[in-house]
């Protein structure tokens, strides 16, 4: 087996850990000119913020672990826990800041003049110092060619937290002009556009758990890479699945030359295994031998 996209994962961790401290920040950030403003859609974003710390620090954890060699518990490795993560992350966008901001919000549509304002150019301020400070490990993150899911995860937390930072200063503008039910307004977006991509988060992360597979057209190029092996007459049962970000299982049969010797099986079998590993570079491949036009006889498995 060859390592998982290490240089990848490396820029993940890097970009994980920048964005961890900086929503530290901004958290302190929000929280304190809430008390002084009294502008719900703050608190909203606080709130937000306050799940960043707890997920980024979680997926953080996971790419680290997804590091970890296969073992006997598991035999293909931990790739799938960045997945795990992801999955968790959009469970808790969705079941703690997405309620909680509707908790918040909705009642205040009712009444919205019976909130309390004030310092609402500081409430302006650090909203807009948020969005620009956030916006630096977007663009870093966005820039990077290769992401594993834990990254990706996070890379969609960072244009939640754009897009509600950008609602709750439209909000803010509004109440400035009295017009007080653009808070509440703007936390309900706020609260939306994070269950949003939480829906889009979860069911993307629960299809690689269950064994998503490459595509049709990756199954296609590693046939035709098998069969361009000498000695390789056909190919069939041709399986893949994603078991990490960067890793895939792969499980075939190959037919070779009835009455080919053990010896000329397994350097056909070694061949198909050294061009399929050009192609996957991280991953696990078990290959099946058959005799052409007669019943199966299954010479080993190999694994890169």
């Amino acid at each position: 087996m060859t390592e998982p996209g290490s240089s990848s994962q490396e820029s993940d961790v890097r970009s994980l850990k920048i964005v961890l401290g900086i929503y530290i920040i901004i958290f302190a950030f929000k929280l304190i000119v809430y008390f002084m403003t009294g502008v719900l859609a703050l608190f909203a974003e606080a709130l937000h913020t306050l799940s960043d710390i707890f997920i980024s620090g979680f997926l953080l954890v996971a790419i680290i672990w997804s590091n970890k060699e296969a073992d006997e518990v598991h035999m293909f490795g931990y790739g799938r826990a960045q997945n795990v993560a992801a999955l968790v992350a959009a469970t808790i966008f969705i079941s703690f800041t997405s309620f909680e901001l509707y908790r918040e919000a909705i009642p205040r549509l009712f009444s919205p003049e019976t909130g309390s304002y004030q310092n609402l150019p500081l409430a302006l301020g650090i909203l807009s110092v948020s969005m620009i400070i956030a916006a630096f490990p977007l663009v870093n993150m966005f820039r990077q060619k290769k992401k594993g899911a834990a990254a990706k995860a996070q890379l969609t937390e960072l244009f939640n937290d754009e897009l509600g930072l950008l609602a709750a200063l439209i909000g803010t503008l509004f109440i400035m002009q009295g017009q007080y039910i653009a808070d509440p307004i703007a936390s309900i977006i706020v609260a939306t556009i994070i269950a949003f991509n939480a829906i889009g988060l979860f069911s993307e992360n629960l299809s690689f758990l269950l064994g998503r597979s490459p595509g049709p057209e990756f199954l296609k190029t590693i046939e035709s890479i098998a069969r361009s092996v000498e000695g390789v007459l056909g190919v069939h049962d041709l399986r893949a699945e994603y078991i990490g970000p960067d890793t895939v299982h792969i499980g075939m049969h190959i037919e070779v030359q009835k009455g080919s010797p053990i010896e000329e099986a397994d350097r056909i079998a070694e061949e198909v295994r050294e061009h399929v590993h050009k192609s996957v570079k991280g991953g696990y491949c078990v290959i099946h031998m058959d005799a052409a036009k007669s019943e199966k006889s299954e010479v080993g498995g190999l694994t890169i």
